[in-house]
């Protein structure tokens, strides 16, 4: 085969490869946001959440399964993922979907004047200070308090917030440091 034909093949190849993943990433990342799900039903079905009082946010926490999970938790490709930025103060419910491969939860944290999220000090447990939440979501098919949201489940939890900027969180060990992370601000 000549040279310039290789090449030409070998660009093809490339091409295809590219538009491949783009589109595999595209679809991942619709699922992570639950496009193809019931927004009241878990991911896997089991459950699903009764109806909520005030502003509801849908928030879906996520990671990377398999082989690659490493990559991504190094990589800070954990992520915490919420259907709006912003809502009024007041009754706030946080419906809360896990689409990852772990374990996860979610900690409500104000967010200090000046401080950005993600800068919270991690500790030597792997962990942030949780000294000051409101509450959280960490209860499979259940709202509040518990061992974690399994994979695939929902938990919710409902709170009053006032005006002002919060950190919600997964705080299971590394998953902070790998991105698990958004900002909420209500007004």
């Amino acid at each position: 085969m000549k040279p310039g034909r290789r090449n030409l093949r070998l660009a093809a190849a490339v091409g295809v490869a590219v538009i491949v993943l783009a589109g595999a990433s595209t679809v991942a990342f619709a699922a992570a946001n639950r496009a193809f799900s019931h927004r009241w039903a878990a991911p896997s079905g089991q459950c699903a959440a009764p109806s909520l009082p005030g502003s509801v946010v849908d928030v879906t926490l996520t990671n990377m399964g398999g082989a690659m999970m490493g990559a991504w938790q190094g990589g800070g490709m954990m992520r915490v993922l919420t259907n709006t930025h912003s809502v009024p103060a007041g009754t706030i419910s946080l419906r809360v979907a896990n689409t990852g491969s772990l374990v996860h939860e979610l900690v409500v944290l104000p967010l200090p004047q000046g401080q950005q999220v993600g800068e919270r000090t991690v500790g030597t447990d792997n962990r942030v200070d949780e000294t000051g939440s409101l509450s959280e979501a960490s209860h499979s098919c259940g709202p509040g308090a518990g061992d974690g949201i399994n994979p695939g489940s929902i938990g919710w939890v409902t709170l009053n917030l006032a005006p002002g900027r919060y950190e919600l969180i997964c705080n299971l060990p590394g998953h902070y440091a790998a991105g698990m992370y958004t900002q909420l601000t209500v007004t």
